[in-house]
């Protein structure tokens, strides 16, 4: 069994793999007393033979979860960094550790699941857009705030706008709190189209396009294409790059 981590902005996810199955799964929030809360769990899950992470946070917060995966499973964590290529995917990036391992682990469990060519979009705190071509490669992709995100900026960089409500998505808001939400997810499911008819060329003219990211469920209806929606693709794609890579990280 191999225990999978994904440290994401917002949440920290992980599984329990065991063949090709999950068997068990978790997550918190990082307002959680991490360390804590994955004590009293990990305490009742059976011990992995292996952890693989992905992080794209701070050095702070891995070091927190490394310590509760030894102290529980006297084990060390294995983390996964973005390379240049691997599991079938070329990394476009000239510098490829500056690419979100998220990302490059997202395009791993497409080119895995026979979804490329594809646009893969994931909506969470970001916005990220990606390009993955039928042999592999990535060609390139975007990144913007998320539509919380973006909320949160007008919030913070004005004085006027301050909804005494909760908004709501509208076609046509009449007033600052529906027009606030709405203008915000609008243009997050704008920048997903406009990028889907910016790849498509290059991707054959009939590329998939999936979304995942904790706010997919509400972008989805929002856009113009037709997309799948597809969870859990960091942990799917660190469950392939586990399968190919042995406990050191050289390839097998």
């Amino acid at each position: 069994m191999i225990l999978l981590l994904d440290l994401g902005n917002t949440r920290l996810k992980f599984a329990l793999l065991d063949g090709d199955e999950f068997v068990r799964r978790g997550a918190f929030g990082w307002d959680a007393d991490i360390g804590h809360e994955l004590a009293l769990l990990w305490q009742t899950w059976p011990v992995p033979e292996r952890i693989v992470g992905a992080s794209v946070v701070d050095a702070a917060r891995e070091t927190l979860v490394s310590d509760a995966a030894r102290d529980t499973f006297v084990r060390a964590v294995q983390w996964v960094r973005s390379p240049a290529q691997a599991c079938g995917v070329v990394n476009a990036y000239a510098e490829p550790q500056r690419l979100g391992v998220d990302r490059f682990l997202a395009m791993v469990d497409a080119k895995a699941s026979g979804r490329a060519p594809c646009v893969l979009a994931s909506v969470g705190t970001a916005l990220t857009l990606d390009a993955l071509a039928a042999d592999g490669r990535h060609l390139g992709g975007w990144i913007a705030p998320g539509p919380l995100l973006m909320q949160q900026s007008v919030l913070g960089a004005t004085v006027q706008v301050r909804p005494s409500q909760t908004g709501s998505l509208r076609d046509l808001a009449d007033n600052t709190a529906d027009a606030l939400v709405s203008g915000c997810w609008q243009a997050a499911a704008a920048l997903v189209d406009r990028f889907v008819a910016r790849a498509s060329g290059s991707l054959g003219g009939s590329p998939t396009i999936t979304l995942g990211g904790g706010d997919a469920d509400v972008l989805a209806p929002l856009l113009d294409h037709p997309v799948t929606l597809v969870p859990d693709t960091v942990l799917r794609g660190l469950a392939v790059w586990a399968a190919t890579h042995s406990p050191s990280g050289d390839s097998i």
